[in-house]
């Protein structure tokens, strides 16, 4: 017996055909080890009691309903960061930058108060002066290691915002304390989690009510896409949620997919760029034209008792402090010389970097006048041993 439908589809025009097959591909067997990628704008109901049931329940559900709400793969990425992180729900941003801008909007409104780490990413700490003091939100600046804090709140002060450890010199502050401290007066306490990557460290079981990432760095670990995230407790979920929606904000599924794909080895690649940016460390704190290494993992690094408490390793990251008698010209020449190192912003690849900071500009609580140039590595997966002789030529054409 002829089957009807294939008989209707084939008296259709090959214009109206090519519309509608191959869109619900029949195949038998199990399912794949990653996730698809779904790639969708236009999601399609088979009823308008569906659709209208469908957007009903999705302030309070998660519902594939419309691209910029999200996809099957976005969610998949949002499950695997909430349980990285220890966290309620997620939700994802086109860049880490992104996600900070929108945790501030979603917190804070005309006449509240801000206070911000004087570690933290120097992009955010662009944003209290460029974006949220016009529209009438001020910000003030505590120490990065949380001290003196206490003198600074005000009633009007609705979120504490803390990188630790602290971006560029790694500083560590007492998270816990922080957060008792936070919600005694009623504020929000968010931490920018990029270092930490949720393996290890856990701003959300520390106390924290939302945790930032820029999965760009080691969620990826490929260097070759940018996404940012926020998770939050059950409680200081709402907000956010629904400044998303009402902004669009999402992310391309495809992005998606690549940080999934990073993130099935983090473990593995964060114990191995451990162990080099380790050994690159114990080399530098050894060599005579460095003033001080800064890595929490070291016990010289002020605040190594919280990170021996609350962490659970450290990563590729370290920086270190030029003697305060060598010049700018020997500095510049010591990161031109580097061949191994990438000179690039950025971390997190499997691929070692440097860049030079500038701390005067990065810092306004605590002064950095008297110090020596401190550049910033990343240490990847190569050998050690290739990175430490490139190294070393490096400090001898920075004498040249």
């Amino acid at each position: 017996m002829s089957d009807p439908h294939k008989e209707d589809a084939a008296a259709q025009a090959l214009d109206t055909r090519l519309t509608r097959t191959g869109k619900s591909p029949a195949y038998f067997g199990g399912t794949p080890v990653n996730a698809p990628l779904v790639r969708a704008s236009t999601v399609l109901f088979d009823s308008v009691a569906a659709m209208r049931d469908t957007r009903a329940r999705r302030s309070d559900e998660r519902a594939f309903s419309y691209g910029a709400r999200g996809t099957p793969t976005t969610f998949a990425l949002e499950d695997a960061v909430s349980e990285l992180e220890g966290a309620y729900r997620t939700r994802l941003f086109p860049t880490g930058l992104a996600a900070i801008g929108m945790v501030l909007l979603s917190y804070l409104k005309p006449g509240d108060h801000v206070l911000m780490s004087d570690s933290v990413y120097e992009p955010a700490r662009n944003l209290a002066h460029s974006f949220l003091a016009p529209y009438g939100i001020r910000s003030s600046f505590f120490a990065a290691d949380g001290s003196g804090i206490e003198d600074l709140f005000e009633p009007a002060t609705r979120l504490v915002y803390a990188e630790c450890p602290g971006s560029l010199v790694y500083e560590m502050c007492d998270l816990p304390k922080l957060a008792a401290l936070t919600h005694a007066r009623g504020a929000l306490l968010a931490a920018d989690n990029t270092w930490g990557s949720g393996v290890q460290y856990r701003p959300l079981a520390l106390g924290a009510d939302i945790s930032t990432m820029a999965a760009t760095k080691y969620l990826s670990g490929h260097s070759d896409v940018m996404l940012g995230t926020v998770a939050t407790t059950r409680e200081a979920w709402q907000p956010l949620n629904e400044r998303c929606d009402a902004f669009g904000m999402t992310v391309s599924p495809d992005d998606a997919w690549l940080v999934l794909r990073g993130m099935r080895t983090l473990s593995a690649r964060l114990q191995m760029h451990e162990r080099h940016a380790l050994e690159v460390a114990h080399w530098l704190q050894a060599r005579p034209e460095v003033a001080a290494v800064f890595c929490p993992a070291l016990p010289r690094h002020p605040g190594h008792d919280i990170w021996q408490r609350d962490c659970r390793g450290t990563n590729g990251l370290l920086s270190f402090e030029f003697k305060p008698g060598i010049g700018n010209a020997a500095v510049e020449r010591f990161v031109d010389a580097l061949s191994l190192f990438g000179r690039g912003s950025s971390w997190g690849g499997y691929e070692s970097l440097v860049a030079w900071t500038h701390m005067r500009a990065a810092r306004s609580v605590t002064d950095w006048s008297a110090r020596g140039a401190v550049v910033r590595l990343h240490i990847g997966l190569e050998a050690p041993a290739d990175l430490l002789a490139d190294l070393a030529q490096a400090f001898t054409a920075a004498k040249a």
